[in-house]
């Protein structure tokens, strides 16, 4: 266990606000910056993307995504990372005229599997899964389970958080679907918790049509590790603009997260 994931673990487990002081901030925040840490979180990240839709109705997308990373011990050597998100979609009307929707949109399930003693580079590999949750089919797909390979790779060269997570998911029933993600997170961590950050997420519908493949933005933000009600927290606000995007794409996203760190212990993992 790296030195930032101990001194999390310390904290959580101890779940006071004097044991998280004695433990710096800084180290804490970059425990929480990894996606394959030895620690349980429930991540509430909303992205607000502006002028979503055609150029005839452009309107104001909101997707909610509630992403809770739970690790397991499978050995001593070895742990498992599961990442689940269920995303809450408010679409803006699609015609002039027309209404909004708001619904579940489909769900998407990862777990990789990770050394629980990693050196310098720090990894995790797996499948990653989607199903056709969707409760409108303007949210979301209605018929398409996918599923693919995961993979992140993260470095903590003091005081940077750098890494990049990728998948890519092919439809195994239902409609043809073949979408790759790629986030790649830069974090430079000061003092008391504060960072800088930016992890904008790459997109490619390899179905779409030439030109309305890709969604590339470019952006960063702020954030802070603070304790509240025993709690660690982890927030942080950032800003991305679309260089690349289809014609129905936002120009620009405003993404606010609060991730509630929790000890493994009081789960019983």
């Amino acid at each position: 266990m790296n030195q930032g994931i101990a001194a999390a673990a310390f904290v959580l487990a101890a779940m006071g606000v004097a044991a998280a002081q004695e433990t710096p901030l800084s180290e804490l925040a970059k425990a929480a910056q990894n996606p394959v840490a030895d620690i349980v979180s429930v991540p509430f990240q909303n992205n607000t993307n502006f002028q979503y839709g055609p150029s005839d109705s452009k309107g104001t997308q909101n997707v909610l995504n509630i992403q809770p990373v739970v690790p397991f011990t499978l050995t001593r050597d070895w742990n498992l990372i599961t990442r689940t998100i269920f995303p809450l979609v408010w679409q803006p009307r699609s015609v002039p005229g027309g209404s909004g929707s708001f619904g579940l949109s489909e769900i998407n399930f990862t777990a990789f599997l990770s050394p629980a003693n990693p050196r310098a580079l720090i990894w995790g590999i797996g499948p990653s899964a989607s199903f056709p949750t969707s409760t409108s089919p303007n949210v979301g797909s209605q018929s398409t389970w996918g599923l693919g390979p995961s993979a992140v790779l993260v470095t903590e060269p003091e005081p940077w958080v750098l890494g990049v997570l990728i998948n890519n998911l092919w439809n195994i029933a239902g409609d043809s679907s073949n979408k790759m993600l790629i986030q790649y997170f830069i974090n430079y961590n000061f003092e008391d918790g504060w960072y800088l950050t930016s992890s904008p997420i790459i997109t490619a519908n390899w179905n779409a049509a030439s030109g309305q493949k890709w969604v590339v933005p470019f952006g960063a933000g702020f954030g802070k590790l603070f304790v509240l009600a025993k709690l660690p927290i982890n927030g942080n606000v950032s800003a991305y603009y679309n260089a690349v995007k289809p014609d129905i794409g936002p120009e620009w996203t405003l993404r606010v997260q609060a991730a509630i760190l929790l000890p493994k212990q009081l789960l019983g993992l």
